[in-house]
């Protein structure tokens, strides 16, 4: 049966707003099959918004959320976009995750942050879908993540596109900020990315592209948070939880998922924004 692909986006510092880049462009292409293959909504997860407490998530069921301020980025970027929440998605989301033993629970008060919205106006720029958005809980658990993909996969039959949104190297502590504090300029490379960054990029796109979907995915994508240089790519874990939602709902079979590392921009030295797409829309598929 057709399904909807899902993707890995790395949002990037918040300059990936108002700077045009590759992975802007493919954002906006991703966006534009989506809305060719008459998209349903759109169901995230982002790297910002964590619910407290063991086996909880939080779903986002605010109908007015305002957008929390984007740093470094001219407010007419975004100040003017509407956001489109999806109540009634996310009423059947978290019947969803209820049903699996999930302890899921709608946020009537949640504003929604950078992480998100970025990629909302990057692909949508003509208008937002109806979107949902997961929170991740606070233990960062790995396996947790993963399971929640797993649980909201099946959506993608119903033309849900799933979108996890972190970061595949995102290290605040590592980044050189001296170029976009003092010049704006978030893609000056002074010098070359540290080996420890070089090393996991390359292996997070083998996970990736390797794998392609299936168990064999969440347990490569699990075991990265293991990798001798993970703490040098991620100084906190929040942003690979993404990651790991995306591997869960890329569902149980491989065989016929594509992978495609779609576009990449280094920032701030360190920090690599790695563009995933595992899977393809059946109009997509129809005109190769």
């Amino acid at each position: 049966m057709a399904q909807s692909p899902v993707h890995f986006f790395s949002h990037g510092s918040t300059m990936m707003l108002g700077e045009e880049s590759a992975s802007a462009t493919y954002w906006k292409a991703c966006g534009d099959l989506a809305l060719a293959n008459n998209i349903k909504g759109v169901i995230m997860m982002g790297a910002h918004w964590d619910a407290r407490g063991t086996n909880r998530v939080d779903v986002s069921m605010n109908a007015t959320p305002a957008k929390s301020p984007v740093a470094y980025v001219h407010p007419s970027k975004y100040v003017d976009y509407k956001l489109n929440p999806d109540l009634a998605t996310g009423t059947k989301v978290i019947a969803t995750l209820m049903e699996k033993g999930i302890d899921a629970r709608g946020n009537e008060t949640f504003d929604w942050i950078h992480d998100t919205y970025l990629i909302l106006i990057r692909m949508f720029p003509d208008g937002c879908p109806p979107t949902t958005i997961v929170s991740m809980n606070a233990r960062f658990d790995p396996h947790f993540h993963a399971q929640i993909g797993s649980i909201l996969a099946p959506l993608r039959k119903e033309n849900y596109l799933l979108i996890g949104t972190g970061g595949a190297v995102h290290n605040l502590y590592r980044n050189h900020w001296l170029q976009m504090l003092r010049y704006s300029d978030n893609f000056a490379q002074p010098s070359p990315p540290d080996i420890a960054m070089l090393e996991f990029r390359q292996s997070v796109e083998d996970v990736f592209l390797r794998n392609r979907g299936g168990p064999a995915l969440k347990r490569a994508v699990v075991r990265l948070m293991k990798h001798p240089q993970f703490r040098d790519a991620h100084g906190t874990d929040d942003h690979f939880m993404a990651a790991c939602f995306v591997a869960g709902a890329c569902g149980e079979d491989a065989q016929d998922q594509d992978a495609v590392l779609g576009a990449e921009d280094w920032e701030l030295v360190n920090m690599c924004n790695s563009q995933f797409t595992l899977g393809k829309w059946p109009k997509q598929v129809a005109a190769q």
